[in-house]
Parts: C-alpha cells; structure tokens; sequence
C-alpha cells in the first residue's frame, strides 16, 4: 500500500477513477478505502485472511480491493455474472467469511455473510483501526481458472508479486514516467484486471470501460475521446472489430499505447499494428505470462517481421528445457519454466498440483520455486521467445483461458449423457467455437436442455456455441477418440443448424436472416432462431450491427442483439428503429 499512499500524497485531487456515474479523488478513493478497511477489521478480518468481492466494475470495486489490502487481507473476485454454483464453490474453496457485494441477488454458503460495501463504509471513522504491516510474502489475492479436474482452481499471489509486476514494466520502459490516463475493462475476474486496476498505486486515473463500451467502436471512440484515454489492455480478437476506432486519433492528440495480451497475436495482426506504430498513429505491447506468475512474465514492443512474445521482464528468469530439465539450444522448441518474484504460492487446496507444477528452480542454487507453463517456446538469438502453441488441452478463446477438461467434466454430468468430448473448432465465418461432441446413453437429454444445463454451472465464455451429439465417437488405432476425424459442427447440425422454424418473411427478417447466414456461416436460418444458440458471441454480434449500418445507415448498439436473440425478435426491433429514424429525417 506504501505506492498508493505516495500516489494520494502526490496529487490528492487528482482524479483516481472516472465512470460514468461521475468521477473520484485519489483523496476520496483514500478516506473511502480507509473506512471500509476499518468495518472489515471491526468483523475481525486479519492479516492472511480472504475476502470474497462480488461488484462490477467502478469506483466502488476499486474502493472495496484497496481496503481489502488495507485490512492486510488478500481479496478474490466474485464475478456477479458468473453462475450461482459455480460463486458458491469458489467462497467455499477459498475459506472465505465475508463477501463484499453490492445488493442481495447472490446467496452464499453458510458462514460466509454478505456485506454491502457502501453501507459498511459508513460504519468507522478514517483513522479509527490501524493498518496492519504486511509482508512481500503475504497474500494479495486468489484468483480461480479453469481447471482440467472438472472445477476451478485458485491461484494465490502475493503483495511483492504485484510489487514487481509494477516495478518491472517501469524498468522496462513499458510504462510513462508521469501519471498516465487507462482504460480499466477487463473483468477482475481475470488477472489481466490486475494490472489495470493497481494503476492507481502508481498514480494513474483509471477510467471505467463497461460492456457496451469494450465491444462498441462508436462507443469506445466517444469514450477515448471525452477521457483522453492513453491507454488500453486488449486481446487480438479484441482488436480485429475496434482496430478501425483505434487507429483514429481525435483532436491531435497523440496515438493510444495497446497493451496486447490473453491470446497469441496473429501474423497479420502484429504486422498491422508494426505498421501503425512506425507511422506514429499508436504503440502496441504485446505481454505474456499465466495467471501462476503474476500477471506478465514476458513484453515486447510489436515492431518487426513477426510475431513474438519478448524477453523476460525484469527480475523474471526464463528458461527453455526438455523433458529432462536441461536447457535446449536456441531455435530448438522447448517448455517455458518461469521464475522470479512473481511466480505465485501456488494452488489453494491443491498440494498435489502445485507440487506438480511449482517446481524447484535448478538453476538459481537458492531453493526457488519456478513454474511449469505448459507452453512451447523456442529462444531467438537476440533473446526473444517465440510462442509454439501449448503441451496439453489448455485453449485460449477470445482471451480467456480454457481447460477443455473442465468443460468435458459438466457435460459428462448430464444425466444420460455417456461420453463428451470439447473441442477449440475453427471455421471462416466464424473463428475460433468451443464444440461439445457426445453420446447419450439410452435416454438422454436434447441439444437445449443441455445447453442449459452447462450454462447453468459455468461462466458464458466456457459454454460451448455448440452440442453436437453422435453415435459414437470415432476412434484411433489405440481406442483413444480421433479429435481430427469428429465431425464440422455445421455439416451435422450442431448447435441448432437453423431453419427448422417458419422462413423470414417481409423486408426486415430477411435481411437479418442474410446477414446471419453470412456471420454465422449457415446454408440457413429461421424467424425463430437464437443467434447464441447458433453460435453467435459478442464479437460476432459487432458484425451483425455492423452489416445492418451498412444495409440501413442504422447505428445500433450491440446490446440490441443481446435483448431481441431471437431472429423474428431483432428484426421487428430493427423494423422500429428504422421507421423512428425515417420519421425524425
């Protein structure tokens, strides 16, 4: 905390948070933070404690993550979106006793008491507990993944973890020397939160980035504008529907700073972004590293031929070795093991595991731990890693990280369901799927009552865009499933092919029966489709709104996609706007 009370020191009146609700001092964000700290401690919040936070984004989140600190407790994210299960199994696996909330839509497990932040802040006066001195050992958060056992693993980082995250990219020149102005959009949730939200310790003015906003170009331009946003955290795919807004620049003012991470960066992306970046229009970063070592472990500015994940960050050693341990000649592909002072304490709950994964480093002689990524790298000459893809069956999609197995595991629990198997399906039109393929036993439910079953237990990124059911699955040589000889989701009718209902009639129907057939690449769709059961997400709803404002001249927000799913339904919301606009010409 000694960062963000310099920060406060500094600038009091300076900005800390900007959203849309209006906007707070680091000197508000202090006070506030301090007496929530102090209604924690009052309930007996410790040093090593835990304290689940389950608030969207905004000035209220960030308030409730610093008091946690300051409590000398370390906080793990509850994301209010997520499934009811799946919230309940991450209080009970965390050992949690308070969760800090925004209202009572959420029930928690016994002996876990909702609190409401706002209200609970009011309760102490600023000064009135003292805060306790913690160490870089102690624990800052937990944060949970996506876990191959079939449910969520905890990965718990400490206070000097996040310390050297911050110190490193200002070593490294990645970030300003002065106070700079963020975008803070991803969920916290998401390690990638981390290093977004803790700008605020370094004196930064965070600006609140809300769904809407993150996935509408119109939007997301408005905002950089009225904010004078320098800089943003995106993913690849994240960029393929924003590159447009981004590439802008409003009133002269110079070019955003991306920081580029969650999924590798294809060749043309990077090139793009080379390009853009010499002609001086924006500077791109493209950031690696897992959740088990704080965040980032590499950095690279995106310049040059090709695509590459950078050199270690400073203070972080990296090393590439083979299946015995030794380190392997540059330019020979190896496993990447991380250490340093962001490798985390590993899994909570899980000895085993993290015994598995946290291995003895045997090249630092001082009984550091290093960390096992799973990931396939060679070394380039000047010291660069190149990314080769990943050991197992850990997916990233759309930035999130994704253990096929864990997925597998729910839809296995379907009654009736006798075998399934998850695929990362990738098609033209649209992209990179998440394809569920399996087997009923003698009876068995349908492709929908399946589709919620599992949407019910997991978070909307990991539910599959398609259920595809078989006879059987075909079968290596060694009996194990051939995943290459499994069926296009599309040539059987996975996910609900479509066009099972009555045809679109009139004007509008058929012209956003036309632009799903195209975004979606179906032969054909009904009235009554739903665009997320035919595998449609939000990047896919862009171009959806996209081809209606090229169609129409209609601008109209993604959520509009979100609320009117159904075919029939969209089309008569279109239907109205269209008549509204006409009438107002």
């Amino acid at each position: 905390m000694t960062r963000f009370h310099q920060a406060v020191l500094a600038a009091p009146d300076r900005f800390a948070v900007k959203e849309a609700g209006g906007s707070v001092t680091f000197a508000e964000v202090d006070g506030r933070s301090a007496r929530l700290a102090g209604a924690l401690m009052s309930r007996g919040v410790r040093e090593g404690d835990r304290v689940g936070v389950c608030l969207p984004r905004g000035a209220d989140l960030v308030v409730a993550l610093l008091a946690v600190w300051r409590a000398g407790a370390a906080y793990v994210p509850l994301d209010p979106a997520y499934p009811q299960d799946r919230l309940e199994y991450m209080a009970r696996d965390s050992g949690i006793k308070i969760v800090l909330e925004q209202g009572t839509a959420h029930s928690w497990p016994a002996g876990v008491q909702g609190l409401m932040a706002a209200r609970a802040g009011e309760e102490t006066e600023e000064g009135q507990y003292a805060e306790p001195a913690v160490s870089p050992e102690s624990a800052a958060y937990v944060i949970y993944t996506s876990g191959s056992t079939g449910v969520p693993k905890g990965v718990e980082a400490t206070r000097g973890g996040v310390a050297s995250l911050l110190t490193a990219l200002e070593s490294a020149g990645m970030y300003a020397s002065r106070p700079r102005v963020v975008g803070w959009n991803a969920s916290m949730s998401f390690d990638a939160s981390v290093q977004q939200w803790v700008r605020v310790c370094r004196g930064d003015t965070l600006v609140i980035i809300d769904e809407q906003q993150r996935t509408d170009p119109v939007q997301l331009r408005a905002l950089i504008d009225e904010h004078h946003l320098q800089e943003l955290d995106l993913t690849p795919s994240h960029w393929e529907i924003l590159r447009d807004c981004l590439l802008t620049t409003g009133d002269g003012a110079p070019g955003l700073r991306l920081f580029m991470g969650g999924e590798p960066v294809p060749v043309r992306t990077w090139q793009e972004l080379a390009a853009a970046s010499a002609g001086g229009r924006l500077k791109a970063l493209n950031l690696y590293g897992p959740t088990e070592c704080t965040v980032d472990a590499t950095a690279a500015w995106i310049e040059g031929a090709g695509p590459h994940i950078g050199p270690p960050l400073p203070g972080v050693r990296a090393y590439v070795l083979d299946d015995a341990l030794e380190v392997v000649p540059d330019g020979t592909p190896g496993e990447l093991y991380v250490a340093g002072p962001g490798v985390t304490r590993g899994y909570v709950n899980r000895p085993g595991l993290t015994a598995q994964r946290f291995v003895a480093d045997p090249f630092a002689g001082n009984g550091d731990r290093m960390y096992r990524t799973g990931d396939r790298v060679s070394r380039h000459p000047d010291g660069a890693l190149e990314f080769l893809g990943r050991v197992d069956r850990q997916v990233k999609i759309r930035g999130f990280r994704v253990e096929l197995g864990e997925i597998e595991a729910v839809v296995r629990s379907v009654p009736g369901v006798a075998q399934a198997v998850v695929v990362l399906h990738s098609s033209l039109a649209v992209g990179e799927q998440l394809v569920a393929y399996y087997v009923l036993g003698e009876s068995g439910p349908a492709g929908e009552e399946l589709r919620q079953y599992v949407g019910d237990r997991l978070p909307a990124y990991m539910v599959p865009a398609a259920f595809v059911s078989l006879e059987a699955f075909p079968l290596t040589v060694n009996g194990k499933v051939d995943v290459a000889a499994l069926p296009a989701p599309e040539a059987v009718g996975g996910g609900g092919e479509g066009g099972g209902g009555s045809a679109p009639e009139g004007e509008f129907e058929t012209l956003i029966a036309q632009v799903w057939v195209e975004v979606l690449g179906r032969d054909h769709v009904s009235a009554e489709d739903d665009f997320f059961a035919l595998g449609g997400h939000s990047l896919i709803a862009l171009r959806v709104v996209a081809r209606i404002k090229k169609q129409l001249g209609l601008v109209m927000p993604t959520k509009e996609v979100y609320r009117h799913p159904r075919l029939r339904d969209l089309a008569e919301h279109v239907e109205s706007l269209h008549a509204s606009a006409a009438a107002g010409s």
